[in-house]
């Protein structure tokens, strides 16, 4: 395994809309390298969420979550490997937070999402998911799929009035919190 290097803001694909990994391949020994790469680099970039574009990679795969945190565990986000990853439903209730992005790093900003979601796809072994997620959870997988769609999370803020440098975030709004 090996970390790979983050491409940031400014970088093409990550405007591009990546292309669907056709099934019947996602057990292919160099896709799931990539996947362990991911989650891989993921972790040393302390993220909570990559897409294959974040990577240079232009293809439907995201990972998401904790590899520490168990399936049943109810407080942090389990593990998850999704190719082709598609919502089924999303609430219409929506809640503004703040944001962050490997690809944009030192920034954070509010983003409306919705509050629950259903998604589908296929897991690292090609078989086929679909699962609902609240609250963080559902958040995370929303900004991780708009990166397959070539969206940032700027792109989603409702104005730019709270956009900072995590630094700045860290001394005046986390506090306000």
């Amino acid at each position: 395994m090996s970390i790979l290097r983050v491409t940031r803001m400014g970088h093409p694909v990550l405007r591009e809309q990546a292309a669907e990994v056709d099934p019947a391949q996602i057990d292919h020994p160099e896709l799931q390298r990539l996947v362990d790469d991911m989650i891989e680099t993921m972790v040393d970039y302390e993220g909570i969420g990559l897409a294959a574009p974040q990577v240079g990679t232009s293809i439907r795969l995201i990972v998401v979550g904790d590899p520490d945190t168990a399936e049943d565990d109810g407080e942090g986000i389990p593990l998850t490997v999704l190719f082709n990853p598609q919502f089924v439903a999303m609430s219409e209730e929506s809640v503004s937070g703040w944001e962050g992005c490997l690809s944009i790093p030192e920034v954070r900003g509010v983003v409306p999402r919705s509050v629950e979601v259903t998604v589908s796809g296929y897991d690292r072994l090609g078989a086929s998911v679909e699962f609902s997620a609240r609250d963080f959870f559902a958040r995370v997988l929303q900004h991780e799929v708009d990166h397959l769609d070539g969206t940032l999370f700027l792109d989603r803020m409702q104005g730019l009035d709270t956009l900072t440098y995590l630094e700045e975030y860290q001394r005046y709004w986390l506090a306000q919190e």
